[in-house]
């Protein structure tokens, strides 16, 4: 993931392992919206922020062994990662470099320029997108998957998921980032000077006693989030209690038999017209 000022996450072991979890539940949301933006095979792509390497290896599934995937990240942590993933998978079509992508230079323009969860972590991503924009060939298409977390909720009320989510909110706002960037996806791309953007919104959900995953997911990012929720005064360990969260909102659902559902994972792409 593209890393700034304000990305909170960090490089750890820890969080690039949470990051291949996030994938496996994350991936065929992201798949649907790569597709609605017209990815297909043969197509030169540029990943923005590739992290672990998630996204390029869908990337990869998608374009087919005729295309090319340029994983590009900030952090030389993640692009050791996403190299030795990428080395057990045998992708020749799959490269990473290191660098801000929307400053690097490349030798030949590309079809399309992708990446998920990137413009949240962004001081103006409109003026990313349009910087990004100069990598693509005409008509070529950017696509990206951000979230709001003003879809999170459940019914009947489960407090401890509740809470979760408020606590995780507050500390990615707090930390700089923008919790509910999806929701701008759209605005975001006018000022970056693209025309009319596609839509596309999805969510996670979970319920009754084989309902976890949601839960463990939920865990998962706050305790990647704990220190600096720690650090801003938003909540302490005690109050968190990290190493039973997951249970305690899987035992609440079970006890309300009650519904969560997750943040809005929403899909935005639109052609480039230069």
């Amino acid at each position: 993931m593209q890393k700034s000022a304000s990305y909170v996450l960090g490089h750890t072991d820890q969080e690039l392992e949470r990051l291949v979890t996030q994938a496996r539940l994350i991936d065929p949301i992201t798949r649907r919206f790569f597709l609605g933006a017209g990815l297909a095979p043969g197509m030169r792509v540029l990943d923005v922020g590739s992290g672990a390497g998630d996204v390029s290896f869908l990337l990869a599934e998608l374009i087919g062994a005729t295309g090319e995937v340029v994983g590009v990240d900030r952090s030389p942590i993640a692009i050791l990662t996403a190299n030795t993933r990428k080395a057990s998978r045998a992708l020749a079509n799959v490269s990473f470099v290191e660098g801000d992508p929307a400053e690097l230079k490349f030798e030949r323009p590309f079809d399309a320029v992708a990446g998920r969860y990137v413009l949240m972590f962004q001081p103006d991503p409109a003026a990313m997108l349009h910087r990004l924009a100069t990598h693509l060939r005409p008509g070529g298409v950017l696509a990206f998957h951000e979230l709001d977390w003003n879809g999170a909720r459940s019914h009947p009320a489960v407090p401890t998921y509740d809470q979760s989510c408020e606590w995780i909110v507050k500390t990615l706002a707090q930390s700089g980032a923008d919790p509910r960037l999806g929701a701008k996806l759209a605005a975001i791309m006018n000022a970056a000077g693209l025309p009319a953007a596609n839509l596309h919104l999805e969510s996670l959900a979970s319920a009754g006693p084989d309902g976890a995953e949601l839960a463990t997911f939920t865990a998962d990012l706050t305790r990647a989030l704990l220190p600096e929720m720690q650090r801003l005064g938003i909540a302490t360990a005690e109050e968190v209690g990290i190493d039973t969260l997951a249970a305690r909102i899987r035992g609440e659902m079970i006890a309300s038999t009650a519904t969560i559902i997750g943040r809005a994972e929403i899909g935005a792409w639109a052609r480039n017209q230069v």
